[in-house]
C-alpha cells in the first residue's frame, strides 16, 4: 500500500512525542519560555499546556477531519507528566491500529479541512508537522531548562554532537513499552557519554560569520 510511509512515520512520532515528554520532570511543567519570569509571560506556552495542545489537537484533527474517534477523553484525569504520557500513548495506539487497516481509497478521499478541502493523505503529513513543531519548541525548552537531550531524530550534543562526527544516536529508551513502565517507576533511561567541549555546529573551527 503506497501509503505506509504515513502509518510507519505516525508510528515512529508517537513514540517521539512521548519520548520527549519524558525528558522533563515533574516541577518543569508550569515552566513558560520567557525565564526568569516564566511565570508571569503567558504568551509562550508552558510545558503543561504543551502536553494538553497535543493531546487535545490531536484528537480533534483525528475526529473532525480524518473521522477517526477513538472513543476517549484526550485528557488524563490526573494531568501529570507521567498520566500524560499513558493517555497519549494509549490513545495514539488506538488512532495507530485504525490507520493500518485503511485502504488506499480512504486515504485519498477529500474532507473538510478547515476551509479547503484536501485528501486525507495530505492532512496527515500535515498532522504530523504539526506535531513536530510543538515537539521542537519543548525541545528547546528543554535546552532553556539545562536538561539532557536524548535522541529524537539523530545524535544530539549530549550523545556526542554532529552525525558527521560519528556521533551515536542513544534513545531514552527502547520502546514505548519500556518508557512508560520505567517513567512510572521513577526512570531509567539510556547513559549518555561524558560531555565534550567540541561545538555542535558545521562551521569549519575559527570562521566567523
Amino acid at each position: 500500500m503506497k501509503y505506509n510511509f504515513l502509518i510507519d512515520s505516525y508510528a515512529t512520532e508517537r513514540l517521539k512525542v512521548v519520548s520527549v515528554w519524558s525528558m522533563f520532570r515533574d516541577e518543569d511543567l508550569r515552566v513558560r519560555p520567557n525565564a526568569p519570569s516564566n511565570l508571569l509571560d503567558a504568551r509562550g506556552r508552558s510545558v503543561h499546556e504543551q502536553m494538553v495542545h497535543q493531546c487535545v489537537s490531536e484528537d480533534f484533527w483525528f475526529r473532525t477531519i480524518l473521522g477517526i474517534d477513538v472513543n476517549a477523553p484526550p485528557l488524563p484525569p490526573r494531568e501529570t507528566r507521567w498520566e500524560f504520557m499513558a493517555q497519549y500513548a494509549e490513545d495514539s495506539a488506538r488512532r495507530l491500529a485504525v490507520l493500518q487497516k485503511a485502504a488506499e481509497p480512504w486515504w485519498e478521499e477529500l474532507v473538510s479541512f478547515f476551509n479547503v478541502r484536501r485528501s486525507r493523505a495530505w492532512v496527515m503529513t500535515r498532522r504530523m508537522t504539526h506535531t513536530a513543531q510543538h515537539r521542537g519548541q519543548l525541545l528547546a525548552m528543554l535546552r532553556m531548562l539545562g536538561h539532557d537531550l536524548h535522541s529524537t531524530y539523530g545524535p544530539t550534543a549530549d550523545t556526542g554532537g554532529l552525525m558527521q562526527n560519528h556521533a551515536p544516536t542513544i534513545y531514552a529508551y527502547p520502546s514505548l513499552e519500556a518508557l512508560l513502565h520505567a517513567e512510572k517507576n521513577g526512570g531509567a533511561k539510556s547513559v549518555l557519554p561524558p560531555r565534550t567541549d567540541r561545538p555542535v555546529t558545521e562551521r569549519p573551527s575559527g570562521v566567523t560569520s
